[in-house]
């Protein structure tokens, strides 16, 4: 997996540069701005860009600005935004760009190695990685939409599970129920939304994005 971390702090970069190379994925550039991060997706087109939103040259949302013309300009690279703290907005904003390859995390999470590189190879597959905290604040709106009150409760779990990333199997221990009972929710969340026919991954994720794209927007 090839990769561009856009960090304005050295030492959290440089740490996520090293851990990406320990368990062997190619870091093609590590950049401090947002200019810069554009610039390095252009030239060595990665698999997946992890961007912190916060970045010179202002300080605010520099790099969620880079990672929308990002998703843009290079549709197959997957983004991974990664904040100090639970911002929905930007999440809700980056989702609007696209249905696939997003990811947004706390920073703090990058201190748990395998979960922090599991989330990244789901996001450069076409995936979606979100943190528990972001989608309990943008689920927690959107169960008050039309458009999910199809749902029942064990859906909406459900449903809350699968934009974390977790697999089917995942679902079932978080749940404490069979595979096949998921696999049963996850048909009714398709049906329900009334999703188009295809791959079960592709429905997976626009079954997440409707769910978030009714969080806040402002």
């Amino acid at each position: 997996m090839r990769v561009v971390i856009a960090e304005d702090a050295a030492v959290l970069r440089e740490l996520l540069a090293q851990m990406l190379t320990m368990r062997g994925h190619q870091v093609a550039a590590s950049v401090a701005d947002a200019d810069a991060l554009r610039a390095a997706v252009a030239e060595h087109r990665p698999d997946v860009a992890v961007v912190d939103i916060r970045m010179p040259p202002t300080h605010t949302d520099d790099g969620l600005r880079a990672a929308i013309d990002i998703r843009e300009q290079h549709p197959g690279t997957g983004v991974l935004l990664f904040s100090q703290y639970v911002e929905t907005k930007y999440a809700t904003r980056l989702l609007a760009q696209g249905s696939a390859g997003v990811g947004y995390l706390l920073k703090e999470r990058v201190a748990n190695v395998a979960g922090f590189t599991d989330a990244l190879e789901r996001v450069a597959a076409g995936g979606t990685a979100l943190d528990p905290e972001v989608v309990t604040q943008l689920a927690g709106a959107a169960t008050r939409n039309e458009d999910l009150e199809a749902l029942t409760d064990r859906e909406r779990a459900v449903l809350t599970l699968m934009a974390e990333g977790r697999s089917n199997t995942a679902i079932s221990q978080q749940l404490h129920v069979s595979a096949g009972t998921v696999e049963k929710h996850v048909a009714a969340i398709f049906g329900k939304l009334d999703l188009p026919v295809s791959e079960d991954h592709n429905r997976r994720v626009l079954a997440v994005i409707r769910m978030l794209r009714q969080g806040p927007r402002n």
